[in-house]
This record gives C-alpha cells, sequence and structure tokens, in this order.
C-alpha cells in the first residue's frame, strides 16, 4: 500500500507560500485597524478544560468541540471552537476592570464537523469585542469597526443584516412549547424550512401562530421594521427589540444595512442584537457578531459585551488585495556590495531572496519575479526570464 502520511483529514488544509502571505497580510491589516479603535490585543490558549470553554449557554459549541482528556489532571480538556469564550473569561477574571475594556484576538479554532459544504474545520478566527457597556453605542461602534476592517482587506460589504434575539425568544415563551418542540422550531427557523415551522406551531393559540408563521417573512430593508410592529404581539420585549433596531438603522444609515427576524443564528449564545455581514462572491456571511450579555458571569463576573469575528482563511480567498508581489533574486556570489544593496532594497519594503550556487533556473517557485542585476558599480532591477 502506498505511504499516505502527507494526506491530512477531511476539511483540514495547509495554507501554502502565497495564500499564507495574503493572510498574514491581512491579519496585520485587521489587526492594526483594531488597535487603532483602542482594542487590545490577547492570546488565549489553545486549549482549556472544557467548563471554561463551553457554559450553559453553549449548546452549539459544545458540539463543535473536541474533547481529550488531561493526563495531568485527568480532566476534560477541549480544542476550543470559538476564541470568544476565552476573551469574556479574561475580561472577567484576569483583567477584572471596573471601565469599558476593548479587546481583540486572532488564532486557529478546531471544529469537529464543517460549518458548510466547503468550510474548513479549522478557521483563523479574528475578531474584537467591547466590555462593560450595556448601551447600543457598543453595538453601532462594533458595526462600523467590522465594515472598516472588511475595507482595509478590500472587501466591500454588501449588505449588513441586523436581528434581535428577543424577538423569537418572547413569541417561543408566548408559545408554552417546550424544550424540545422549541428546538425543533429554532431549527425549522433556521434551515427556512416553512412547511416544518407550520407543523410545529399548528397548536399554539392565536396570535403567536401567526406572528411565528411570518417570523421568515419579515426580511428585507428598514420597512421590515415598521410591518413587524403591525403584525407581532404587541409585547414589551418585541417592542424594545424592535426600538434598538430602529435606533441602529438611525446611526447606521450610511452602511448597506438589512433587517432579518428569523436569522437566528447564535440564538442560545446572544442576549440581544445579532448582525452578519455578506459580500459578493460568498454565499454565506463573512463575519458574525451580536449582544452576549453576561457570559462572563460563569467566570465569576457577568458584564455587558458585544462583538464580532470573521475567517481571515475567507477572507484571504475573497479579497481583491491578495496578489502578493514577488520577490528579488539576489544573484552569486555575494559580497558586500550585494548585501548592502539588498539591505537597502529591504528596507524599502521589498523582499530580496539571496541566491545560492547551483540553483539557476529555480527562482520563480521560491516566489521571485525580479531580479538584481550588477552593472559595473550600479544595481538594476530587471524581470526575471526563468520558463
Amino acid at each position: 500500500m502506498a505511504n499516505r502520511r502527507w494526506l491530512l483529514p477531511e476539511a483540514i488544509e495547509d495554507l501554502l507560500p502565497r495564500e499564507a502571505s495574503r493572510v498574514e497580510s491581512m491579519r496585520r491589516c485587521i489587526l492594526d485597524e483594531f488597535a487603532s479603535h483602542g482594542y487590545e490585543l490577547v492570546i488565549p490558549p489553545l486549549i482549556e478544560y472544557v467548563e471554561s470553554l463551553v457554559s450553559e449557554r453553549g449548546e452549539d459549541l459544545d458540539l463543535r468541540t473536541f474533547k481529550v482528556v488531561d493526563q495531568l489532571s485527568g480532566r476534560s480538556m477541549g480544542l476550543r471552537a470559538d476564541i470568544t469564550p476565552q476573551v469574556a473569561r479574561i475580561d472577567a477574571h484576569l483583567l477584572n476592570r471596573r471601565g469599558v475594556t476593548r479587546l481583540c484576538y486572532c488564532g486557529s479554532v478546531l471544529h469537529t464537523l464543517p460549518a458548510g459544504f466547503n468550510a474548513t474545520r479549522e478557521p483563523l478566527q479574528i475578531g474584537a469585542e467591547i466590555y462593560g457597556h450595556a448601551g447600543l453605542e457598543a453595538d453601532i461602534e462594533c458595526v462600523r469597526l467590522l465594515a472598516s476592517s472588511l475595507a482595509r482587506c478590500g472587501i466591500v460589504a454588501s449588505r449588513i443584516d441586523l436581528g434581535h434575539v428577543a424577538v423569537f425568544r418572547a413569541l417561543a415563551g408566548q408559545a408554552g412549547l417546550g424544550i424540545a418542540a422549541e428546538k425543533e422550531l429554532f431549527g425549522a427557523l433556521q434551515g427556512k424550512d416553512v412547511p416544518a415551522v407550520h407543523e410545529l406551531v399548528a397548536g399554539v393559540a392565536e396570535p403567536v401562530r401567526t406572528a411565528i408563521l411570518t417570523l421568515p417573512e419579515l426580511y428585507g430593508d428598514r420597512q421590515v421594521l415598521d410591518r413587524a410592529a403591525q403584525v407581532l404581539p404587541a409585547l414589551p420585549e418585541i417592542a424594545a427589540a424592535l426600538s434598538d433596531l430602529r435606533r441602529l438603522a438611525d446611526a447606521l444609515a450610511d452602511l448597506p444595512l438589512g433587517f432579518d427576524l428569523a436569522d437566528l443564528r447564535g440564538y442560545h449564545y446572544h442576549s440581544g442584537v445579532a448582525f452578519a455581514a455578506y459580500c459578493a462572491g460568498s454565499p454565506s456571511a463573512v463575519a458574525l457578531g451580536g449582544r452576549y450579555d453576561d457570559f462572563g458571569r460563569a467566570f465569576g463576573r457577568g458584564r455587558p459585551a458585544t462583538g464580532f469575528s470573521m475567517d481571515l482563511r475567507e477572507l484571504g480567498r475573497l479579497s481583491p488585495n491578495g496578489v502578493v508581489r514577488g520577490a528579488i533574486a539576489a544573484p552569486w556570489p555575494e559580497d558586500d556590495a550585494l548585501h548592502a544593496e539588498a539591505q537597502r532594497l529591504r528596507a524599502l519594503g521589498e523582499r530580496v531572496v539571496l541566491a545560492l550556487p547551483g540553483h539557476d533556473g529555480s527562482w520563480r517557485e521560491a516566489g521571485c519575479d525580479r531580479v538584481l542585476v550588477r552593472q559595473g558599480d550600479r544595481w538594476t532591477i530587471e524581470s526575471l526570464k526563468e520558463d
């Protein structure tokens, strides 16, 4: 049998030099954007005890988390499927600040199953979080930061959908559904399975039954909010949620906003406003975020919290700024003059690769597209002529 040690598990892949260079460039751009807004970088560990990674509100995370047994303590540990809970732990337990805290992060996460048809099980997650402010001002800041971060990568958000989990929670509470039935309804709404929704609410009293059936239709521009106010029951939770969404619509009127009251991604996780960004070239959201107040209570200190995250691997595929400029091959033999010129070019931002003897004809493989040529006591840069 042939040696197949080079094969990787399904939905796990390497990033080769060009892709890795593109992703790394975007990582730096986005982290610089975060830093310019006052977000401080934290680097949590790849593995923790499971109870730190998955809280009682983390049903989805629990299913996506790889678990192992710690050989030192005998306790169950998890390979993180999401960095956000770790950042909440850092804010609540390690920093323990009284005022507003802005944190950002970037690192690999691991999923037991891919999130979609062509999705990786090892996203490179980058994100930003605000802790300590319960007002919508923090949500507004996060949505704006999301849009500007995408722009730094050359990606224009074609649509940013806003929703609010309180709408579904209020209706589900009024419907009197059991835990199992509510989970089924949640899944049907997420999958836009309208026949299943009809079946699940067949025994629910009016006007809640009609309101739940209307949720998948409450999608579009700002007029959706006016329609929702007309067709949904006048419950205080729904009125407050629609008021929040109207305020966001006013504050973010310069962005391409949409509204989707049936988008329940992160339903068990989020506590209020939720948002998702889309762009040309991707049928799936390129960024997800929202409010998750009191998540830090599991670590001893609940705080208002909101934020968002993105997958750098996916952004690297979508970014038109992803073309990596080739390097310059510096010829053999080396001497002090060549080293001085190579250093000068590097100080200007060029990548200069010093030749080793005996490797003519392979510089394109090394990422070079130009060559440094000595003409007397002068240096010029010419196009690489290799086939």
